[in-house]
């Protein structure tokens, strides 16, 4: 009679657990990749640590105290080590709702993954979204960085202010004295008529150009 009620029983759990049933979940390890050589086996006691796991983050959940570690179901466990598991509740022989089952996952995400020294990449719970990582605080101020950039941006700024102030001032310094030698340049041309070097007019001094002038003139002074 005993052994009759114990089969019955555990046909009873075996149906709760079943690949996609009603609050049932996926669960797949890649311990080689994560591990290489350290790599461990899974076996039952693995089984028995993730139940131990499941059934500790149930506990942390409102009405839910007294989960034990025989209240976990895996079932399909294939080699490749990914399987299904549900939580179930033996006083009303029914699993309960994967809301919970999710919160207490996600609440004790990081202590389940220390367990198999795994983390949410290599130990994946299909329907359960991973955990954020918390944020990590900078180690400079955020203040100091903004007042770094506005200081670079003004240093920046003034030295473009003073080379092009030095630039201008060269160019105004350089002007006159480039006036002067072209005037003295154009003074210093002589143009050819006809074949006979000629003086340009000297319009500062008043010089005259000696090709103009006739023999009289030359010879006769003023």
């Amino acid at each position: 009679m005993l052994w009759l009620l114990f089969f019955l029983v555990t046909a009873i759990r075996a149906d709760l657990c079943q690949p996609d049933a009603e609050n049932a979940f996926k669960v797949r390890l890649s311990i080689r990749t994560a591990l290489g050589d350290k790599a461990y086996a899974w076996d039952t006691n693995e089984e028995y640590l993730f139940k131990a796991m499941v059934a500790f983050s149930m506990r942390k959940v409102p009405n839910r105290e007294t989960t034990e570690i025989s209240h976990v179901l895996l079932c399909n466990v294939t080699q490749r080590v990914s399987f299904w598991f549900v939580v179930t509740d033996p006083s009303r022989n029914h699993t309960l709702p994967a809301v919970e089952v999710q919160s207490a996952i996600r609440m004790n995400r990081n202590r389940i993954n220390n367990a198999f020294f795994l983390n949410d990449q290599t130990l994946e719970f299909l329907r359960i979204p991973s955990t954020l990582a918390p944020p990590t605080d900078p180690s400079v101020p955020i203040w100091i960085i903004i007042f770094g950039v506005i200081f670079c941006i003004v240093l920046v700024a003034t030295m473009l202010l003073i080379l092009s102030g030095i630039q201008q001032h060269r160019r105004k310094n350089k002007g006159p004295s480039e006036m002067e030698d072209i005037e003295d340049k154009c003074e210093n041309v002589i143009t050819i008529e006809n074949g006979i070097p000629c003086d340009p007019l000297d319009m500062k001094g008043g010089h005259i150009n000696d090709a103009f002038v006739t023999e009289d003139e030359r010879l006769t002074p003023l």
